[in-house]
């Protein structure tokens, strides 16, 4: 992987400062650690740098204030808003090799780590000291805690828990130039002024890049099951949600259509139900008594009974949960193949059922050609649009179709007080959209917090606005 004689005098100068820096200009490198989940830019990095230390980042910054090269800081590139994309000779500084535990303590119940680890090594590290860290996502395989971070991720259990930030008590950030802020130390209070560490979280990389991360850790919750509804129609959704929200302490609730359920079953997972219905849900929710387990299935009933579902499934062992929930999440890496149009959107709770009727219409009035997949965190509002494209279709018209269709889904979001991304970033894709989210004045200010933290402007430029 290492390249020992970089060409461009830039790196021979960065090489000097770093002798010992893992440093590539290699194409099939550069194609690799140069883009995201999104496959719409073409990869042109200048080179790629995997630094193994806070100090080689913290001088690889001071270099590039220096040469006034810009930087694209990387970790598992799963995001698929762009924002990890290096199209325009960036640097892409990879996390990768920070991927260690570097502290426990038992009495704050934290754990301290390097910003490349990935989310399920840290599921791991907690479960070792009997405690779990509970942001969890179907990519936990192959994201990293700084992506996380950078983009506040949410995933499957945001009802129960809440949002990466929740979690983050404290961040080692290395600034625009070239600084190494601690922010935080982990403190439960904290009123000193402003939180630069909340701050630094969704910043996408445009502020900082985080290169360690004090989360705090949880308790185990209690023993759960899972069921899998079948719906009749889109109308019960939230009259389901609300069901089972009042009954029981709910870990996960996710809302996925017949056209998903389609694409993971011929993706290998397992049927179901003999019968195809046009709407699914898989909810997880917490059991461990006959009280808890009475009120499930009282849920249940009382949907079956009203007309709400047609059928339902509930765990009987550990592996069923599993194939139950490979039903939902496994709908990504199903439809990766196509090189979907995603939309990631989110409004409040009790906006939901008018935002999903008007998108519902809006959908199907606009896309009468195309195969749409939906999926979503319902139980926060969050809910997420796959437009598949035919195989014969051209990709630029193809995409150009779509952000006519997001433009008209943006206009919907504001009226309904909602977001353009729930949890996916702006990077370059939704940057078009912000305005329907923020206001003019909201992104002056952001501008102008970029300016004092990234004076050079050099930090994953053009994501989420530009400068």
């Amino acid at each position: 992987m290492t390249d020992p004689q970089p060409i461009d005098a830039r790196l021979e100068r960065l090489r000097a400062q770093l002798p010992g820096l893992r440093l590539t200009t290699d194409p099939a490198d550069a194609e690799h650690y140069g883009r995201d989940w999104t496959r719409r830019w073409t990869p042109a990095p200048l080179a790629v740098a995997l630094p193994a230390s806070v100090d080689e980042v913290a001088t690889i910054v001071r270099w590039a204030v220096d040469e006034g090269v810009a930087i694209v800081p990387s970790g598992g590139r799963t995001g698929l808003s762009g924002g990890a994309v290096a199209a325009n000779g960036e640097l892409v500084l990879s996390l990768e090799r920070m991927n260690r535990v570097l502290d426990f303590d038992a009495v704050d119940r934290a754990l301290t780590v390097q910003a490349g680890i990935a989310l399920e090594a840290v599921h791991n590290a907690a479960r070792e000291h009997g405690l779990v860290y509970p942001v969890d996502f179907a990519a936990r395989g192959s994201c990293s805690i700084g992506g996380n971070i950078a983009t506040n991720a949410g995933g499957i259990r945001v009802i129960r828990y809440g949002n990466t930030r929740e979690w983050i008590a404290g961040l080692k950030v290395v600034t625009g130039a070239g600084e190494v802020l601690e922010l935080n130390r982990a403190l439960i209070k904290n009123s000193s002024g402003y939180d630069l560490r909340q701050l630094m979280i969704g910043s996408e990389g445009t502020l900082g890049i985080v290169v360690e991360a004090t989360l705090r850790l949880a308790d185990p919750p209690p023993p759960t099951n899972v069921m899998l509804l079948a719906l009749p129609s889109f109308e019960t959704l939230m009259q389901v949600f609300a069901a089972f929200r009042e009954r029981l302490t709910l870990e996960a609730f996710e809302f996925f259509t017949d056209r998903a359920l389609h694409h993971v079953l011929a993706h290998g997972a397992q049927k179901p139900f003999d019968e195809v219905h046009p709407f699914y849900v898989v909810t997880e929710f917490a059991v461990g008594d006959e009280a808890k387990e009475a009120a499930a299935m009282a849920a249940f009933e009382f949907c079956l009974e009203n007309g709400l579902v047609n059928d339902g499934v509930i765990s009987q062992s550990d592996a069923q949960a599993a194939q139950l929930w490979r039903l939902r999440e496994g709908i990504t890496e199903a439809l990766a193949k196509y090189k979907p149009y995603k939309n990631d959107v989110s409004v409040r709770i009790s906006a939901m059922p008018a935002f999903l009727a008007e998108t519902q219409a809006l959908l199907a009035r606009e896309y009468p050609q195309f195969d749409v997949v939906w999926f979503g965190h319902i139980g926060d509002g969050n809910l997420h649009i796959n437009v598949l494209k035919p195989d014969d279709a051209d990709y630029a018209v193809f995409v150009d179709q779509c952000e006519h269709v997001t433009q008209l889904l943006s206009d919907a979001l504001a009226r309904h007080g909602g977001s353009i991304s729930a949890e996916h970033g702006i990077g370059l894709v939704k940057k078009p959209y912000l305005l329907g989210t923020r206001s003019a004045a909201e992104i002056e200010l952001m501008r102008g917090i970029k300016r004092v933290l990234d004076p050079k402007g050099l930090l994953n430029p053009g994501k989420v606005f530009d400068a």
